[in-house]
């Protein structure tokens, strides 16, 4: 029985099923959930992210990262933190770039939070010679000052859909149709977790709302205002969610999310608002990608590696600069926020 078969089975036993259930099922069912199943990462999967497409990216937040803790004082023990770190690669370039930090990789544990097992065994390889530990959830990482990286981790929570309604909401669900699975609307409720949002939408406009989110942030903020560290957290979104952002990508190609389910990514844009006030520490201004790379010095980075590169290389290395900065590319869809304890300074790059 594939994935859409039982999803049919349970709709007609229970009913329709929110876009959250639909999404958890699709990403994370242990026997037929796309992110238990596959190696989504790179040209030969899904998609391809920003670490992946040059080691430049992950330099600039690991030097990020070293400068926080020389800047809290150079705690002894601490966690050095990723969530979601699909084959490793970010982590792994990290690593690289800290080397010469002194005592910075004596003083780092690493966790990494990552539920796959196929992913799981990707990172273990390309994080060979290190000793990471790994957790299902931040709830699990040890009590001491956190140094941690989110990208393209919130995007992959479940979200649930509504529709405005007047001064009420609909949520948008997954029944049946002849052919399948098709959307539709449930009645309309109060929902006091988007009173705020009746301020700045008109009836027909969709809101997306990602309760696992909350959760993790205010773990993740606790965590920085008690034992002192910081967050970056890169995603695609804005400051405040509108419109219909459920989306799934197949081969490097935008698809229908409701065909052949845990065959595809299924992501949403990230409502950073929701995230910052979930967090119990402070946070940074929302910031472009391309904004925030600049300011660490990814343009100086890439004239360094073109430097001592062929031909070939130098239109590579431009080509991974543009893709990654460009705001016409991942510059400006993509944005960073970070976390901080209060009173303190904000992470490089990123300004309060």
């Amino acid at each position: 029985m594939s994935l859409r078969d039982r999803l049919i089975t349970r709709i007609h036993s229970d009913g329709p099923i929110s876009v959250a259930d639909y999404m958890s099922d699709c990403l994370l069912h242990p026997d037929y959930g796309y992110y238990a199943t596959r190696d989504p990462f790179g040209t030969g999967g899904d998609f391809i992210t920003a670490p992946e497409i040059s080691q430049m990216f992950g330099e600039m937040i690991g030097l990020a990262l070293a400068q926080v803790w020389l800047d809290q004082g150079q705690p002894n023990r601490f966690a050095l933190v990723e969530l979601g770190p699909g084959r490793g690669t970010l982590m792994a370039d990290i690593l690289r770039a800290v080397r010469g930090v002194l005592g910075f990789l004596d003083a780092a544990e690493i966790w990494l939070v990552e539920a796959s097992p196929v992913l799981q065994q990707a990172q273990a390889k390309k994080l060979a010679g290190h000793t990471p530990a790994w957790v299902d959830q931040t709830a699990d990482l040890p009590d001491l000052p956190l140094l941690l990286v989110a990208n393209e981790f919130f995007d992959a929570l479940p979200i649930r859909q509504f529709v405005r309604d007047g001064d009420g909401w609909r949520e948008r669900r997954i029944g049946l149709a002849e052919d399948g699975l098709t959307f539709g609307l449930a009645q309309r409720q109060a929902q006091l977790a988007l009173a705020h949002r009746l301020e700045d939408t008109r009836d027909g406009d969709i809101v997306e709302h990602c309760l696992a989110a909350a959760p993790v942030l205010r773990d993740i903020g606790t965590r920085i205002a008690k034992n002192g560290g910081a967050a970056l957290i890169l995603d695609y979104g804005d400051w405040r969610s509108l419109g219909d952002t459920f989306q799934a990508l197949r081969k490097h190609a935008p698809a229908d999310p409701l065909d052949a389910p845990g065959t595809a990514d299924l992501t949403a844009h990230v409502d950073f608002e929701a995230l910052a006030k979930a967090a119990a520490c402070a946070h940074t201004r929302l910031t472009p990608q391309g904004v925030f790379l600049e300011r660490l010095g990814i343009t100086e980075r890439a004239q360094a590696l073109a430097a001592h590169a062929g031909d070939v290389a130098q239109d590579r290395i431009v080509t991974e600069h543009r893709r990654l900065t460009h705001p016409e590319e991942m510059g400006n869809l993509f944005k960073v926020l970070g976390l901080y304890p209060e009173n303190g300074t904000p992470p490089p790059g990123l300004t309060a």
